[in-house]
């Protein structure tokens, strides 16, 4: 530190490097680019994951069976211990989880789980839950309200009446 970075005010933007500029500044001559190939030429640029000519990781990795990742379905979980937090005969959905704070990934599914105990009565409304779970809660005295099932069989049966 010296007596020029002291008293500077500061600057909301740092000083550009400027290359080029004689032997002097550090960046003169071939300007940081070495000499001749292709990084010395205008416009040179690398893809993503190039490797300097070696085989790449993506190529040299064998790619074998199915990955589910693209197609999955993605729930907000809670354990039914954490649903505790609640006062008695509250409604419980994702939107109340996520507001109390108690989870903070936030997916249009809810799903509960059942580690844990639950001692206040609710009413859960949620996209699944576990068998554990609903045993849970319903030993406490609440409820849960799933979405209703839809059965293909039902709507071809009402449309033939």
């Amino acid at each position: 530190m010296d007596l020029k970075t002291v008293l500077s005010k500061g600057h909301p933007y740092t000083k550009s490097k400027r290359i080029g500029r004689g032997i002097g500044s550090g960046s003169g001559k071939t300007s940081g680019r070495g000499h001749k190939g292709r990084g010395a030429r205008s416009g040179a640029s690398r893809r993503a994951g190039y490797e300097g000519g070696q085989m790449p990781i993506y190529r040299r990795i064998p790619k074998r069976g199915f990955t589910n990742a693209r197609f999955r379905t993605e729930y907000t979980i809670v354990n039914v211990d954490l649903l505790n937090h609640f006062d008695d005969g509250t409604t419980i959905d994702l939107k109340a989880v996520i507001d109390a704070g108690l989870v903070s990934m936030n997916t249009p599914l809810f799903k509960v789980l059942g580690n844990g105990e639950l001692t206040t009565k609710l009413t859960v409304q949620a996209d699944k839950c576990s068998k554990s779970a609903q045993a849970k809660i319903e030993a406490a005295g609440g409820t849960v309200v799933l979405p209703a099932a839809t059965d293909g069989d039902s709507d071809s049966a009402a449309s033939d009446s």
